[in-house]
C-alpha cells in the first residue's frame, strides 16, 4: 500500500514499486485513509509519508504507528522530506522489525530503494544514513557508553544501524573486513550488546540501544 497525498509522487512510488515486482493493493491520500485501507487489506508493506492531510503534520507516522500496533507484521516504511529523531525513535518503538525511514531524496537510487522495501518487507530494518547519523549524534551525547566510542567505531555504529553488513562497512569505510569485526568487537564490549552471527539481530540490538 502506498500512502502520499502529492499525485506525481504517489503515482512515481507506484511505477517504481510496480516495476521492483510489489502488487499494489491500495493507495491512500491521508492517514485515515491509510487506516481504512490497512484494517481492509493487511498488507506485507505500507509506504507512508510523515506529513499528510487532513492537518498536514505528522498524521501519517500517527496512522503508521497505530497500524504496528494494530497489525505488527505489517511492513512500514516511512519516505519523508523530514529528518527527525523523534519520528525514528516512535515508529521504531520497540520492534523494529519490518521498520524503514528514509528521506525522499534517496527514493532517486531505485534500486537501492527496492532493497530496501524488501529488506523491511522480509522484518528488516532500513534507515536513512542520515537518520542513523542523527540517532548516533544523540546518544554520543545523550550517553556516556557511545560517547566512550572512538570516532571511527561511531562510523561503524551508524552504519550497523543502517543494516548494512560488515563487508559493506568496509567498502563504505575503505577499511579491511578485519578491522571492521574489530571494530564491532569493542563497540559491543563498550554497549554491554550480546555479540550474533546474524546482522538482523545485530541491527535490532543496536538501535534498540539507541533508542534507550
Amino acid at each position: 500500500m502506498i500512502a502520499e497525498d502529492e499525485t506525481l509522487l504517489r503515482a512515481g512510488l507506484t511505477l517504481v514499486l510496480e516495476r521492483g515486482g510489489f502488487e499494489i493493493v491500495g493507495t491512500a491520500v491521508d492517514a485515515p485513509g491509510l487506516l481504512t485501507l490497512a484494517r481492509r487489506h493487511r498488507p506485507d508493506l505500507i509506504v507512508t509519508d510523515i506529513r499528510m492531510p487532513p492537518n498536514l503534520t505528522d498524521d501519517g507516522l500517527r496512522a503508521a504507528v497505530q497500524i504496528r500496533a494494530e497489525m505488527p507484521r505489517v511492513g512500514v516504511m516511512v519516505v519523508s522530506q523530514h529528518l527527525q529523531r523523534r519520528y525514528a525513535t516512535e515508529l521504531i518503538g520497540e520492534n523494529p522489525a519490518g521498520i524503514g525511514y528514509l528521506l525522499k531524496q534517496r527514493i532517486g537510487d531505485i534500486s537501492t530503494f527496492q532493497a530496501d522495501l524488501q529488506r523491511v518487507c522480509a522484518g528488516g530494518t532500513a534507515l536513512d544514513p542520515e537518520v542513523a547519523g542523527l540517532m548516533v549524534r544523540r546518544a554520543r551525547t545523550g550517553n556516556a557508553a557511545v560517547g566512550h566510542l572512538t570516532a571511527r567505531q561511531q562510523e561503524v555504529l551508524a552504519a550497523m544501524a543502517e543494516g548494512r553488513s560488515n563487508d559493506a562497512i568496509a567498502r563504505a569505510l575503505f577499511i579491511s573486513p578485519k578491522a571492521v569485526v574489530s571494530h564491532v568487537s569493542h563497540i559491543y564490549d563498550q554497549l554491554g550488546l550480546p555479540d550474533s552471527p546474524e546482522d538482523h539481530r545485530r541491527v535490532l540490538a543496536v538501535i534498540r540501544y539507541l533508542n534507550a
